[in-house]
């Protein structure tokens, strides 16, 4: 997954849902970029905690995710 940090313009940030993730599932996971980092958060939770990640920790994190 590539995201593109957005212009900053909106304070609401756009959040997308894993691919892997399912409305019955317990995996839901949502990710959403901005002018300078990556928010990670869990989709069941939207006003829980939040992980802040530079692109280089999201891009580094990305194999792992993926299981390669």
């Amino acid at each position: 997954m590539s995201l593109k940090p957005g212009d900053g313009a909106s304070p609401h940030p756009s959040w997308i849902k894993s691919s892997y993730s399912t409305d019955e599932g317990p995996d839901c996971v949502e990710v959403a970029a901005a002018p300078a980092h990556v928010l990670v958060r869990d989709s069941k939770n939207p006003d829980g905690p939040r992980l802040t990640l530079t692109p280089t920790t999201w891009t580094a994190f990305l194999p792992h995710a993926a299981g390669r």
